[in-house]
């Protein structure tokens, strides 16, 4: 590939650095979730309306924060729900309860849902179609990194002073990100560090448009195309929930581990969930030139083996041994982040930058919808039935959601064959 420059790397690197931070917020309290239920008397149920209330305030705002990404602009948008959430994570660690808990993140949850149709929007703004998988991957790496540094992290805020310590460092450091991503963030026509060679390689077939179309949500929410993407990604997301605010309380109530163990194990099964942002990147590429299909189907090939490897952690309950129940889980963890990648990605192949934002938010709308239903479920069920059965249950949705996406999205739009900005 010809020499372009690399300011559009440059860019990516700016949104999976507010990635990480994004899921640093969320997966703090996680990790801090067994010092929590000591502390301030927490139990597994009201844990689970803590995670509830964030997935449930996320679900909501989902579709409200891509329409002001898409109304604002990706640069006063994202800094905007950027600082929000930093200033929620800070007052998190001021609370005495855990109907505070549920306050802040909650409020977290509002904010925080702009991350992926904002990284989304970065994305359709700066690179062009064949590397828009590519850099998807890279700035989704984010939201594992965020889960590989919370357990170490909190042990370390635990003890020098207590897991507060660990919300206040989060959040301040998000909302210096969130004045430098408004410092230096622009779209490629406003960028005057770009270069002419990057800048035409960018726009190769995708034209800027002088004025955005406006999103007609109606039509959007009658499409196909929307429910091809939003019902498996309702099905996926309850995986990712679940790895995020579970895995810890699971170790500890199921085989016995305690602040040191998580510290030094809860966060592998993420690695592995890096890994699969990363290579599942590079894998529709990989499928295209291997078997000869199109963008789309190669995107649905990645969906397809990432459901079929969560099988393999469906099984965690057949066995005893800790150290078989991580592995399995880091298979979980690269399965589900290359699936999710792929799913996210498909809204930038089928939804033009004018809406992508919104078509984005209301697909994680959708996902976010399950996810909050099953923290509630794994809160009800997880001292009584254990959490065994419920990565069973996981395995099975996604099965389920490669199966629908395959029967909903037959073939890609003429258009994507010829226009890469669609």
């Amino acid at each position: 590939m010809r020499t372009t420059g690399h300011t559009r790397w440059f860019m990516v690197a700016l949104v999976t650095l507010g990635t990480i931070l994004c899921y640093l917020t969320r997966n703090t309290i996680s990790a801090a979730a067994p010092t929590l239920q000591s502390d301030l008397h927490v139990t597994t149920q009201q844990y689970s309306w803590i995670v509830a209330t964030f997935s449930a305030c996320y679900t909501i705002a989902q579709p409200i924060a891509g329409y002001v990404l898409d109304t604002l602009g990706t640069k006063v948008g994202y800094t905007l729900f950027g600082a929000m959430w930093g200033i929620f994570c800070i007052g998190a660690a001021f609370t005495n309860s855990w109907q505070g808990l549920a306050l802040f993140r909650g409020l977290g949850g509002f904010a925080e849902s702009a991350m992926i149709p904002a990284g989304l929007k970065s994305v359709t703004e700066w690179f062009p179609d064949r590397e828009r998988s590519v850099a998807v991957g890279y700035f989704n790496v984010g939201s594992s990194m965020g889960a590989i540094i919370a357990p170490p992290m909190v042990a370390w805020a635990i003890y020098i002073h207590s897991w507060r310590l660990a919300f206040v460092i989060v959040g301040i450091a998000s909302i210096v990100w969130a004045l430098g991503w408004y410092l230096v963030y622009n779209r490629p026509g406003q960028c005057k560090s770009l270069s002419k060679e990057e800048y035409n390689y960018i726009t190769e077939g995708q034209p800027e448009k002088t004025t955005v179309d406006k999103v007609h949500i109606g039509q959007l929410l009658r499409q196909r195309k929307f429910w091809g993407i939003a019902l498996p990604r309702f099905l996926a997301e309850p995986a990712w929930g679940t790895f995020n605010a579970w895995i810890p309380l699971f170790m500890v109530h199921t085989y016995g581990f305690n602040l040191k163990d998580i510290a030094m194990f809860a966060w592998i099964p993420m690695l592995f969930a890096d890994m699969g942002c990363v290579i599942g990147g590079y894998l529709p590429g990989i499928f295209q030139r291997t078997f000869g299909v199109n963008i789309v189907v190669s995107r649905k090939l990645v969906v397809t083996m990432g459901a079929a490897l969560m099988i393999l952690p469906g099984m965690v309950g057949l066995f005893s041994s800790p150290f078989v129940a991580i592995a399995l889980l880091c298979v979980g963890g690269f399965a589900h982040q290359s699936l999710s990648g792929a799913l996210i990605t498909l809204s930038s192949d089928m939804f033009d930058a004018g809406e992508v934002a919104t078509a984005n938010g209301f697909t994680g709308m959708a996902a976010w919808t399950a996810s909050t239903l099953f923290a509630l479920v794994v809160g009800a069920l997880a001292d009584t039935l254990g959490f065994s059965p419920l990565f069973a249950v996981l395995a099975a949705f996604d099965v389920i959601g490669a199966i629908i996406l395959w029967a909903l999205l037959r073939s890609p739009e003429p258009e994507l064959e010829v226009n890469p900005a669609s």
